[in-house]
């Protein structure tokens, strides 16, 4: 049975600029400070990587920048959270859309990476990636021509209730046209190989 851990206070502050409009979330009244401004400068340092990549990829003019976010768990000490950016710049042929996942403890302010939510040794990688290839048959996903698709230590994801969503990039494994191809896994199958204590463990245990 999970100990109850109160969801985490969130408010919508808003960066505006010249042909930006970026809506991000700031977590605040955490009982630990340090917590508070580890997770909040790790969300600032995420939507600033984006912008990057963005200003890499749309090359044009007259950028335009929108971002927004969606929080997809807030309960027994973790929070994990997609942010989004879509910019346009003229006079490329449409926009562009880079989305990240983020996932902290919001006891100890740790940002976790897909790694670090399996055992060491574990076969993690070998058993998502056989999932992800068994959804894009099931689901008949157009797939580039070339693509190897796999799940590396370093792959976006969020968590969303009981599920473990991997994602990857607009052009990665598919085409445009089919948007962010998304694996929702159930945290119940992953059981076995979950870090002890970790997010997946902690949330496939029993309600309070």
């Amino acid at each position: 049975m999970a100990q109850y851990t109160p969801p985490v206070n969130i408010r919508t502050l808003t960066h505006s600029a010249p042909g930006i409009v970026i809506h991000y979330p700031q977590i605040f009244g955490l009982a630990n400070p340090s917590v508070e401004q580890a997770i909040n400068r790790g969300i600032l340092a995420q939507i600033q990587d984006m912008q990057r990549i963005q200003h890499q990829i749309q090359t044009g003019t007259s950028p335009q920048t929108t971002g927004t976010f969606e929080i997809k768990t807030n309960e027994r000490g973790i929070l994990s959270l997609v942010l989004t950016n879509y910019t346009y710049s003229e006079p490329m042929a449409h926009g562009y859309t880079v989305t990240k996942g983020l996932t902290f403890s919001t006891l100890t302010g740790r940002s976790y990476s897909l790694e670090d939510l399996f055992r060491p040794g574990s076969n993690y990688r070998a058993v998502l990636t056989a999932e992800v290839n068994r959804q894009i048959k099931e689901r008949n996903l157009p797939i580039l021509e070339g693509s190897d698709v796999t799940v590396q230590p370093n792959q976006d994801f969020y968590l969303a209730d009981k599920s473990l969503v991997i994602f990857y990039p607009l052009y990665a494994i598919t085409p445009y046209y089919a948007g962010f191809p998304m694996f929702p896994v159930s945290v119940y199958n992953l059981q076995d190989i979950a870090a002890e204590d970790g997010p997946i463990s902690v949330l496939s245990a029993d309600v309070v």
